[in-house]
């Protein structure tokens, strides 16, 4: 089967690799993003994708929009019997979609109809859920809304964070994503249409997200930092500096592990122990803040960062 891998993140790497190591798969060619700066220094640096094409030896191309006649052209040269397709990072022209006999096969980090769009992993710890997976679905015209061929179940751990599960979930579909193409080449795949009605949507993250809303249940704010490691993290202010922080929940009001002198309060309301720093958050619930990185300063244990700011008697996080 003559391949096209379309790609750009380390997500898409475990995959790309794992076909390159199949005797009946030939990756002919690699589509991945321009070049781009990136980092505090703006360096110009490769996608991990095109890293691990370059690694390989394959012929790399790196259209600036999929949707131009080059690319087009491109395509239609190389004709291939499908193209894998993996957080590419742009979207496929409906032109482009009948040039591979097979299809393009996208694995998606999600058990769709379940999280389409952008940020299937973040939005999933984000909003609470215990189990996730990995899908291949033949592309449309639409988002993410192609007929499903293959999923599986992935557990997330209850301190998992996103870069964390993004990892088992990239080895995790790279086999299922081989298993796919041996199907459709066989026909033992019978796609399935997704159910639209189900259907729910995790957009691009956006450095807002981050911010928190210290009147969320502790086990929110913690979902939320799990979710939004390593951008755009969790963070708030305090004495008109942002800070990002890093935190577990506690307990419930009156329950047994509530730090001593800590009754109640409002919303962002902190208490340093000499054991740690305990910030109250809504439904009468409190995180134990581990770690702050005051804007402009290294990261510190937050009984540091709390010796250091000699807390005064109602101070609150999220305080202009």
């Amino acid at each position: 089967m003559r391949i096209v891998f379309c790609g750009t993140p380390s997500f898409a790497v475990p995959t790309f690799q794992h076909l390159l190591a199949q005797s009946e798969f030939e990756v002919i060619g690699v589509i991945t993003q321009p070049d781009r700066p990136r980092g505090r220094g703006q360096e110009i640096s490769f996608s991990p994708v095109k890293e691990a094409a370059l690694a390989a030896n394959l012929p790399v191309h790196q259209p600036e929009k999929i949707r131009s006649p080059e690319a087009e052209r491109l395509l239609q040269k190389l004709a291939p019997d499908c193209v894998v397709i993996i957080a590419y990072g742009q979207i496929i022209p409906a032109r482009l979609l009948p040039v591979p006999k097979l299809g393009w096969i996208n694995l998606h980090a999600s058990l769709l109809p379940k999280y389409r769009g952008a940020a299937p992993i973040n939005w999933a710890i984000v909003n609470g859920e215990t189990r996730t997976g990995v899908t291949t679905m033949r592309i449309d015209a639409g988002m993410d809304s192609g007929e499903t061929l293959l999923q599986r179940e992935i557990e997330i751990g209850a301190k998992e964070t996103a870069p964390e599960l993004a990892a088992r979930m990239s080895e995790s579909g790279a086999p299922l994503l081989a298993e796919t193409l041996r199907g459709l080449a066989a026909g033992t795949i019978a796609p399935k249409p997704q159910n639209h009605a189900e259907a729910s949507y995790a957009p691009m993250l956006k450095k807002e997200d981050g911010c928190i809303d210290w009147k969320r249940p502790a086990i929110e704010i913690y979902n939320r930092m799990r979710g939004f490691a390593p951008w755009p993290g969790a963070y708030t202010s305090f004495r008109g500096q942002t800070c990002q922080v890093w935190a577990e929940p506690v307990s419930k009001a009156g329950l047994v592990g509530m730090p001593s002198g800590m009754g109640g309060g409002a919303p962002g309301t902190l208490l340093g122990e000499e054991h740690g720093l305990f910030v109250w958050c809504g439904d009468a619930t409190v995180l134990c803040v581990s770690i702050v990185k005051v804007e402009g300063r290294k990261r510190v244990k937050a009984t540091d960062f709390a010796n250091g700011a000699r807390l005064k008697s109602g101070e609150r996080f999220g305080d202009s």
